[in-house]
């Protein structure tokens, strides 16, 4: 009888790994023109895809997975930010020290704003405030744009090299500092830092995600190899599990329960969340070298890679070899 019972519970086991969800390889998305990448969004609403590459951002439309325009004519760009109630994006074009604003049906630029300080990298839109913030790894800042007006109308003191930020949608962003280890939560009407929470066990913090219902940030360190899970109310950590090396983003999916990170050495760590405060790895996706930031597609939960090839045991690009990676869930 034992041994009945432990072949049925091996079985059953074996059932639930098989019919587990995990991330394969769906196809790759050719995307012309050289040069370094780093953030790609998407903007749901309008279901376009936007990867930042070289002085210039490609254009994916995520229905038919086909590149649809190119905005070009910058010096360096980094991240988007769209304000869909005003057709209106937002480059962060690091290299110029300027934000450049984009109309999002004709994908024409409409202005270039100069900015105080240096080196504008991630920026996201707060619907809350309905204002725009970059953040500036050069100066230890973050500005201020009306989306409106296309102007700067504040600049915020982080106190350390700020990396990606994301926004409750009730008036408060979350920010991590890369050079000090810890997260930042600004105040969206006053503009002002209002708490720091130190982040150890965690080092060298990059990406950063937000599960809103159960308020816990998720943010994943390149120092430690590892993502931690944070109590937004508190700024407790709560669980902290390792991940692969050089990470950059990180991602929640709401509907699945899944955090995936994207490390830069071939690999995205994909976690169930089981209850808020429990994870558990469930699968290393193989990916490809230097696939190191992403985006979700909430509507199909295809995971998108922006990556090119290198010449072998170097760090020069083959020409003309810049894609996405694109991952299903089944």
């Amino acid at each position: 009888m034992k041994k009945i019972t432990l072949f049925f519970l091996f079985n059953i086991g074996l059932l639930i790994v098989a019919s587990a969800q995990s991330y394969q390889l769906d196809k790759t998305i050719a995307l012309p023109g050289n040069g370094g990448y780093d953030y790609v969004f998407i903007d749901q609403a309008n279901h376009q895809l936007y990867a930042s590459h070289g002085s210039a951002v490609n254009v994916v439309d995520l229905q038919t997975e086909k590149i649809t325009g190119t905005i070009s004519g910058m010096k360096g760009v980094h991240g988007i930010a769209i304000a869909n109630n005003l057709n209106r994006g937002f480059i962060t074009d690091g290299k110029a020290n300027a934000i450049v604003v984009f109309d999002t049906k004709t994908l024409q630029i409409i202005k270039t704003i100069p900015v105080t300080g240096k080196g504008p990298d991630g920026i996201i839109y707060d619907p809350f405030s309905k204002k725009v913030f970059a953040f500036e790894g050069d100066s230890n800042s973050a500005v201020v744009i009306d989306p409106q007006d296309l102007k700067q109308t504040g600049t915020i003191d982080l106190g350390g090299g700020p990396e990606f930020a994301v926004a409750d949608g009730k008036g408060l962003i979350y920010n991590n500092l890369e050079d000090k280890s810890s997260l930042n939560v600004i105040d969206a009407k006053t503009l002002k830092v209002i708490k720091n929470y130190p982040l150890n066990p965690c080092g060298g913090p990059t990406g950063l995600a937000l599960d809103k219902e159960h308020q816990r940030l998720f943010t994943v360190c390149r120092q430690n190899k590892g993502m931690s899970v944070i109590d937004a109310a508190s700024g407790k950590v709560i669980q902290t599990l390792p991940i692969g090396a050089g990470v950059d983003a990180v991602i929640y999916d709401a509907v699945n329960k899944l955090v995936i990170a994207s490390n830069g050495d071939g690999t995205a760590s994909v976690f169930k969340q089981n209850t808020p405060d429990s994870y558990e790895l469930i699968q290393t996706l193989k990916t490809q070298n230097r696939a190191k930031t992403m985006a979700m597609d909430a509507a199909t939960h295809k995971l998108y890679f922006p990556v090119a090839d290198f010449q072998q045991g170097t760090k020069t690009q083959v020409p003309d070899s810049f894609k996405l990676s694109v991952y299903t869930l089944k």
